[in-house]
């Protein structure tokens, strides 16, 4: 049911999407979510979900209100779950106190339990209501979202360049071609990311280990604890089998997915890899990367992070499995003997050129921060 909000509902809400923001690098796979409990136009309770396990954002708020949630109003970015999982309902909870209204941004997107929570609710006699700031609060939750309804994750591509669109010299030399600090802003998007996708050649060439450095988060340390930002699961695609135990990328103990399509040794990984045969594409030799995506939204991770060489980035874009690009360009010129930015052989005509709609240009450090959406 939706109703016409008042300037302090807007307000109450938007406090409610800031604090569900606190748990960008934490929640998942839940999604992140947010709850004000107001009391005769006072702020009485407040929270955010923080991990999957823990408590959610409306007993962290109730638990602060206390008796205060009698006859209250609680704003909440999400509509309260009606279902047991790790935790209790929240619609119980909320029904429990004694609230007398209940506000949510969004509806639950997962089909199965979408309107259960605001239903059980109205049972009780309390009123309910949603739709405000509902794109706000879905921008906090695009990978919970398209995994719930398109069983797929949300899917960045991150790429850094020249002014000139070039990512290496023709030698090869990359390092570094963007500032400090947009590197450090990459480690953000590694954080909030459920799980990085790179391929051979970035571990082998680079050196790559794709893990997040806490050192590297800037303010983001200020809110939280080392321990308590999860690493990423890192996938790394090796379809002919040339990765070896003894590469930096394996001595970061977090998890690792290796992408087959056969396995052909026999090598002692360490306990954190496992190892996942995938079909190789219809048209080539490669690994079907949109089974790889279903495969990744199956282990309930939300959001994905692209950052690959132009060989495999260019796969993901030529076949429409990226949502989001996210580009960092460099006031630096190459010339014209340097390394492309994607290699996408089967666009040959301007009419199959991937067209996007700009969503975010900003500066970090000396770089433009370019993040566009496919259309």
């Amino acid at each position: 049911m939706k109703n016409t909000f008042t300037p302090s509902d807007h307000q109450f809400m938007a406090k409610a999407i800031r604090l569900a923001e606190r748990g960008i690098y934490t929640t998942s796979p839940n999604p992140r979510v947010g709850c004000v409990i107001v009391n005769h136009g006072q702020i009485v309770g407040e929270g955010f979900h923080e991990k999957a396990g823990q408590g959610h954002a409306e007993v962290h708020a109730l638990a602060m209100a206390g008796t205060n949630a009698q006859g209250a109003t609680a704003y909440v970015t999400l509509e309260p779950c009606s279902h047991v999982g790790r935790t209790p309902p929240c619609a119980n909870a909320l029904i429990d106190a004694g609230v007398s209204k209940v506000i949510a941004a969004m509806v639950d997107p997962n089909p199965h339990v979408s309107g259960r929570g605001l239903a059980l609710l109205e049972q009780a006699g309390i009123e309910t209501y949603s739709g405000l700031l509902e794109q706000d609060a879905k921008a906090l939750n695009l990978g919970f979202i398209n995994r719930m309804t398109l069983g797929f994750p949300y899917v960045r591509c991150k790429l850094a360049a020249s002014l000139d669109g070039k990512t290496a010299m023709a030698s090869g030399e990359s390092q570094w071609i963007t500032s400090k600090s947009a590197r450090q802003d990459v480690q953000k998007l590694r954080a909030q990311s459920c799980a990085v996708i790179t391929g051979a050649d970035s571990v082998l060439v680079d050196n790559a280990r794709m893990n997040v450095r806490w050192s590297e988060l800037g303010d983001a340390r200020l809110h939280y604890k080392e321990q308590a930002v999860r690493q990423p699961v890192r996938v790394v695609i090796d379809t002919k089998n040339r990765l070896t135990p003894d590469l930096a990328f394996f001595s970061e103990a977090s998890p690792i997915l290796l992408i087959r399509t056969s396995i052909e040794n026999n090598h002692q990984w360490p306990h954190f890899v496992e190892e996942v045969i995938l079909p190789k594409a219809l048209n080539n030799e490669h690994v079907d990367l949109s089974a790889l995506l279903n495969t990744l939204a199956k282990k309930e991770y939300n959001e994905v992070l692209i950052e690959s060489g132009m060989t495999l980035a260019g796969a993901f874009i030529e076949q429409n499995l990226v949502d989001e690009l996210v580009l960092y360009q460099a006031p630096k010129l190459m010339g014209h003997e340097g390394k492309g930015l994607l290699n996408m052989p089967f666009v040959q005509a301007l009419s199959q050129a991937k067209t996007l709609t700009f969503s975010d240009i900003t500066l970090v450090g000396a770089d433009l921060k370019i993040t566009a959406k496919f259309t």
